[in-house]
């Protein structure tokens, strides 16, 4: 079933989901390479990432963000259920690793120019998301 898009006052397309309405995969694309641009020099976070390219652990935080804000089931399809805390309880993620990763991602967030509903949408649950990976308090 195709989504109706009805055209604004200024001519602009409304309708749609999340996905859809912030741009799509070029959005969600932008998203994670900017992100993994500010972790490939984070002395706290690039830790985490074993593989000497980071280019598998972004097309994968694509993905799963594709499919989380309504595109493609890729991410499932690929690898199942996302399964988040489960993922990432290999590794020790604390508040300042959780700052990091907020600081990283504000930064490629920044850089989608995004309208302010929309911006303030996904922030709002990329800091959620943040803060229920915590999985320890110590240093």
């Amino acid at each position: 079933m195709e989504t109706v898009r009805i055209g604004g006052t200024d001519g602009t397309k409304v309708g749609g989901n999340f996905y859809e309405q912030v741009g799509g995969k070029a959005t969600f694309a932008k998203l994670s390479s900017e992100f993994y641009k500010g972790v490939a020099s984070d002395n706290l976070l690039r830790p985490m990432y074993p593989e000497g390219d980071l280019a598998p652990a972004a097309e994968r935080l694509q993905l799963f963000l594709e499919q989380y804000w309504g595109g493609p089931t890729t991410y499932q399809e690929l690898r199942g259920h996302p399964r988040l805390r489960m993922r990432h309880s290999p590794y020790k993620i604390n508040p300042a690793a959780r700052d990091r990763w907020l600081f990283h991602m504000r930064a490629a967030v920044d850089t989608l120019g995004l309208p302010p509903l929309k911006e303030a949408e996904l922030w709002a649950y990329l800091e959620r998301a943040a803060i229920s990976m915590l999985n320890t308090f110590e240093d």
